[in-house]
């Protein structure tokens, strides 16, 4: 069974991540007013941090800025899900955005909450009272269904990291890969997986590696996601070069590819996309 933070007795907890220091203080006074018994466990300022103090403190609620110094609330969301205790509730999520129109539309269309800034005191209440009734739904839970009611919560991760930016670049056909004073060029089809390191990305095909100066964010809109499947943070593949998905037991989901010897680890976030094992 998922174990919840707390027992129905003790104040919830959460963890703001917030750059502008301004605006945090603003968001802990404003939570102060109208969650009194929420507890704020620490305010970080920027992604890195926001992770660190999430997988150390544990927080029922996380409140996480989009655009902040080195990753942004979403990564930060992604990495914590994908680190989080598999025997504890993952942490609901409010994401507090300047974001237009356009990507409001995509918050909306999920259960993870938003706050646009300037947060307003009705909204931040508004969705206080939604957070206050599905941590209560939690608690109350007594089936050891808490893989299960963290489903949704993952789902709605994968369709905000999976939502496509206004603009997004043209797809890519192939990587120019750059070796000494050569260039490589490597016809897209032929790669069999992409892997971030640092701020390059390893392009592996099956006869050798290639090294790109581009970050997995920025090359994910250049590639077709019906071809090209993101299985973890740091890991794209391509469907058809699988040959299998294994579960081991403690759950874990792992790749084993048509033409390379190892396998490749799948995060809870993109584990059912495999569903049918």
């Amino acid at each position: 069974m998922i174990a919840l933070t707390d027992d129905p007795h003790l104040p919830a907890t959460a963890v703001i991540a917030e750059d502008e220091p301004l605006l945090a203080q603003a968001l802990q006074a404003e939570l102060a007013r109208v969650w009194p018994g929420l507890r704020l466990l620490a305010h970080a300022a920027d992604g890195d941090e926001a992770i660190e103090r999430a997988l150390s403190l544990l927080p029922d609620l996380l409140f996480l800025d989009i655009r902040m110094p080195g990753c942004s609330g979403l990564e930060a969301a992604q990495a914590v899900a994908e680190d989080w205790p598999a025997d504890r509730a993952l942490p609901l999520m409010v994401f507090i955005t300047a974001f237009d129109q356009y990507a409001l539309q995509a918050f909306e269309a999920c259960a993870v909450d938003y706050l646009l800034k300037p947060v307003q005191p009705a909204r931040l209440a508004a969705a206080c009272t939604r957070l206050r009734g599905l941590l209560a739904g939690r608690r109350q839970a007594s089936a050891p269904g808490g893989a299960s009611s963290a489903d949704p919560l993952l789902a709605q991760l994968r369709n905000l990291l999976g939502a496509p930016a206004p603009g997004s670049a043209p797809l890519l056909t192939v990587i120019q890969a750059s070796v000494g004073s050569a260039v490589h060029m490597v016809p897209v089809e032929e790669v069999l997986y992409f892997e971030a390191a640092d701020k390059y990305v390893r392009v592996i095909t099956a006869e050798r590696e290639h090294l790109i100066r581009i970050s997995l964010r920025e090359l994910l809109p250049q590639l077709d996601p019906q071809r090209f499947w993101q299985v973890h943070r740091g890991t794209v593949v391509q469907a058809r070069e699988l040959s299998q998905a294994l579960r081991d037991d403690a759950g874990k989901v792992s790749l084993v590819l048509r033409r390379r010897p190892e396998r490749i680890a799948v995060s809870r976030i993109y584990a059912p996309r495999f569903k049918g094992l």
